[in-house]
This record gives structure tokens, C-alpha cells and sequence, in this order.
């Protein structure tokens, strides 16, 4: 019996070693860099994830919970847009058909380099002249319902995204990243936050677009006014006016995430590498220079889909605007508006008001990704 005893009591002992093992440290190492030990009871086998290669250990999803990226999805776009709302202002009249005969009076050079240096000349005379004449207000024109926009729909869009990754990862990946879940994952992100936020992003364009003509009162007093004369004149469908073209416009959002997935998987490998140096000490200038990095990912991940998807930024622009000709909507659908622009202005009108838009997008991406990226690990560390 006192045997039996023995034999129950060493158990005992051996499965409370196994428990406690993920949480040994090291004197050699800081406890916090050291990786956690997994025993497997059955085999008896003994794994670290410093036995994992370095592609194994980069393509890991980290759980994050998903309300953590809806705080911090939010929060960093509304950063990102009140930093740039001036250029967005600029980029919305330049895709306009109103705003694009008065601005685009000067005669273009036939060279690339010249072309491009008249069109970064022609962006901040723009934004000159929107502060001489309309004043320093108008810079920020439509910035309190693009706030109403931006925020929720960053919320949605990372809380989406992130939910979506973490589901697809763990249920059909072995918690591993792969290409086609950060694509699966965009494009329901994507697509989820254009059928929310449309009506949002309709009455912004239009208070953008609004301009007092001489001795006439502006059409629009407000975001609230601009609400109630669209719904009463057009009709509550008007509010999804460019939804399609919205839609489209999702491909930039998935070319966006996947480049910045594959540019931060480099950057894990890379940083992981490092560490692995048994000389090798860890300082705050490694994480800053790593955060700086990721969000400087983000931002040439923004300009190359922003260069592949412009097209339909001008096509969802004019939908929004709603011109009419003899009496009839101008714009009617995604592919008709993409046939007529290019008939009566040419392959190069489709990018009007590039300039603007990528001097808003890639510093916006880069702000908006690296405050997200520090209110993800303060939220997860506190909360």
C-alpha cells in the first residue's frame, strides 16, 4: 500500500515538473526573451520554438483579440486622416469633371520627368489657392464626415481582417499565415466596410465638391443637410451611388494587405535571425527601428495598389458626384462611366488627381498602420 502510495506521489510530482516547465527562466537569459518549453506527456518528446526554422516562426499567427483591432483600427485612421485631409481635398476636385477644366489649364510637357514635376507643382498650387480664396477651413473641407467614415470604417475593416486571418489560420492552416488567407481575409475586410460606410463617403464627396458659384449660396450647409437633400431629391438608393465601383476598388485593399504581410514576414525573419545571435542584445532602438520599418512596409505596400487600382478612385468620384446630361444621370454604372470618361477625356484622365492621392495614402498608410501597431501591443500588454 505504501508502495502504491510512492508510485501515486512520484506522478503527482512528474506532472506538476511538466506543467511548470513553460515557465522556467534561464540565468542566462532574461525571462521575458525566453521561449516557453512544450512536453509532450504521451512521447515524452521535449520541442522549443527555437527548434522551429525561421520561416515556421514567422508565418505564426499571434492571437490578438478582436476587439483590440477594432479600437486601434479606428483610432489610427482617424490619425492618418486628420494628418492628410488636405491632400484629400485636393484629390477630389482633380478627379472631378467641374474641378478638373479650371485646374488642368496648363499646357503639359510631352517628357515623363517634366510631366510629373508639373504635376507635384500643380498639387500645391492647388493647395495655395483653395487657402488664398476659400481659407484655411476649406483645406479641411468634409473632414468631419470623413472622420465619421474614416473611424468606423477602419474599426471594421481591421476587426474584419484580423478575425478573418485568426479564424482561417487556426481552423484550416495549423495557426500558420499563408498568402490566400491574407487574401481571403482582405477581400471580406474589404467588402464588409464599403457596404457600411458608403453613404458616409457619398456625403463627403459632395460637400467636397460643393462651391459657391458668384452671389449663389453653397447647396450644402452641412453633413446633415447634405443627408436629408440627397435622401429627399434622390432617393435613399442614392446613398450607395459608386457602392460598385466601391467593390472594385476592394482589389487595392487586398493588394495592400497581402504586399504589407509578405513585407512583415521579411522583417520578422529578419529580426528573428538577430535574435537567435548568442552575442546579440536586444535595445529600444531594435524595436523602434523594426516599428518604423513595418509602417515604412505599409506605405510602399499603399503606393504600388494605389499605381495598379487608381482608375476606379475617378470612376467611384464622378458616381458620387451624380452630374446630369439633358436631364438624365451623366454616370449610369462602373463600366459605362470607365468607356465614357475614357472617350471624352482620354486613358490619362483615369488618373487624374494621382499625385494628391498617393501624397495622402502612403504618408496616411504609414501613420494609420504604425499607430495601430502601438495601440495593438499597449491594448494586448494592459488589457
Amino acid at each position: 500500500m505504501s508502495r502504491l502510495s510512492e508510485k501515486e506521489r512520484f506522478a503527482s510530482l512528474e506532472q506538476e515538473a511538466i506543467n511548470s516547465m513553460p515557465y522556467l527562466g534561464s540565468d542566462e537569459k532574461n525571462l521575458n526573451n525566453k521561449e516557453p518549453i512544450i512536453l509532450n506527456a504521451i512521447s515524452g518528446n521535449v520541442s522549443n520554438k527555437a527548434s522551429l526554422s525561421q520561416d515556421e516562426l514567422a508565418l505564426q499567427v499571434k492571437e490578438v483579440r478582436p476587439w483590440i483591432h477594432f479600437v486601434a483600427g479606428g483610432l489610427g485612421g482617424m490619425v492618418g486622416a486628420i494628418a492628410t485631409c488636405p491632400f484629400d481635398v485636393v484629390k477630389t476636385r482633380l478627379q472631378s469633371d467641374v474641378y478638373r477644366i479650371s485646374y488642368n489649364q496648363t499646357i503639359k510637357s510631352n517628357n515623363a520627368i517634366i510631366k510629373g514635376a508639373q504635376h507635384f507643382k500643380e498639387t500645391f498650387g492647388i493647395l495655395g489657392n483653395v487657402y488664398k480664396v476659400e481659407g484655411v477651413r476649406s483645406l479641411f473641407k468634409g473632414l468631419g464626415p470623413n472622420l465619421v467614415g474614416v473611424i468606423p470604417a477602419r474599426s471594421i475593416n481591421f476587426f474584419t481582417y484580423g478575425l478573418t486571418k485568426q479564424f482561417l489560420s487556426k481552423n484550416f492552416n495549423q495557426n500558420n499565415e499563408a498568402t490566400w488567407i491574407h487574401l481571403v481575409s482582405a477581400a471580406c475586410a474589404g467588402i464588409t466596410t464599403s457596404t457600411a460606410t458608403n453613404p458616409i463617403w457619398l456625403i463627403k464627396t459632395r460637400l467636397q465638391l460643393d462651391k459657391s458659384k458668384s452671389g449663389e449660396a453653397k447647396q450644402y450647409k452641412n453633413s446633415w443637410d447634405c443627408l436629408v437633400k440627397v435622401v429627399k431629391n434622390e432617393g435613399v438608393g442614392a446613398l450607395y451611388k459608386g457602392l460598385t465601383a466601391s467593390y472594385l476598388g476592394s482589389c487595392e485593399g487586398v493588394i495592400h494587405w497581402v504586399l504589407y504581410e509578405q513585407m512583415k514576414s521579411v522583417l520578422k525573419k529578419k529580426s528573428i535571425q538577430n535574435s537567435q545571435d548568442p552575442n546579440y542584445v536586444r535595445s529600444s532602438w531594435d524595436d523602434f527601428n523594426e516599428w518604423a520599418a513595418r509602417s515604412g512596409a505599409a506605405g510602399c505596400a499603399k503606393f504600388c495598389a494605389s499605381m495598379i487600382s487608381y482608375p476606379h478612385e475617378v470612376v467611384r468620384t464622378r458616381m458620387r458626384q451624380a452630374p446630369m446630361e439633358n436631364g438624365k444621370l451623366k454616370y449610369k454604372g462602373v463600366f459605362q462611366s470607365f468607356g465614357l470618361i475614357v472617350k471624352e477625356e482620354g486613358l490619362a484622365s483615369m488618373y487624374g488627381g494621382l499625385t494628391p492621392h498617393l501624397m495622402r495614402t502612403v504618408p496616411n498608410s504609414i501613420i494609420m498602420f504604425g499607430t495601430w501597431e502601438i495601440l495593438i501591443r499597449f491594448l494586448s500588454d494592459n488589457f
